[in-house]
């Protein structure tokens, strides 16, 4: 059974306590806090930079944070959310003028490094740098806002990533960010993912027994996690 990371985006969250709500996320089985950066340029809105991830490391927040950039040009705020506390960083191809240096750029500042990858964006440019890179991100809504349905179409697009990632022979993460819910992700993790990014289906529901936990619904993301036919 692969080693499956449930990644709750903060996006979705209530950031009038935002620390509380990344202790209860993670008390209730969350593995990775992830963020979705945006810049109101590469995409339509605009949400969060490294002075969040800073306050979240000096609240207590150990596990690992994994840093998605929606930003153009990318360059110049890697080393800031490195800085700050980035466990991964994500960037879109099409954000970076030379892909391969900023892969470097991120390994170099000490974090795990990763391409991210629209839906209509095709997977050639993994294939020349996948020396360069620990994970891969497939959306599976188009970036920008939360709270939108799978395209159903990433499943076929998981399939090939997945099976650059097996031929590579490296041990590279294959997350997916976007419309993942209780009744999607074992079909999603039978195409190939191991990391799943859930924004509003993990902060949009609460215990029935707490208000202030996820308990549930994080629970129900394991069993069917659990059922998968990998």
């Amino acid at each position: 059974m692969p080693d499956f990371k449930i990644a709750p985006s903060i996006l979705s969250a209530d950031f009038a306590r935002l620390g509380e709500e990344v202790d209860n996320v993670l008390k209730s089985g969350a593995d990775v806090v992830h963020f979705d950066v945006m810049d109101n340029h590469y995409v339509p809105n605009l949400t969060i930079g490294p002075l969040v991830c800073d306050a979240l490391r000096k609240h207590g927040v150990t596990a690992d944070i994994d840093v998605h950039l929606m930003v153009k040009p990318v360059d110049r705020i890697i080393p800031d959310f490195a800085a700050a506390g980035a466990s991964y960083i994500t960037f879109h191809p099409e954000a970076s003028e030379h892909i391969d240096r900023t892969l470097q750029l991120i390994q170099g500042e000490g974090c795990k490094s990763g391409l991210v990858f629209n839906p209509a964006t095709p997977l050639d440019v993994l294939k020349h740098v996948i020396d360069k890179v620990d994970i891969v991100l497939l959306m599976s809504v188009n970036p920008g806002f939360g709270g939108q349905s799978f395209i159903p179409e990433t499943l076929n697009k998981l399939r090939e990533a997945r099976k650059i990632i097996e031929a590579s022979g490296r041990d590279i993460r294959l997350e997916i960010d976007g419309g993942v819910k209780v009744d999607n992700i074992r079909e999603i993790a039978e195409a190939g993912a191991d990391m799943f990014v859930a924004g509003s289906a993990v902060f949009g529901a609460k215990s029935a027994t707490d208000a202030n936990t996820y308990d549930s619904v994080i629970a129900a993301f394991r069993a069917e996690l659990a059922k998968a036919a990998i």
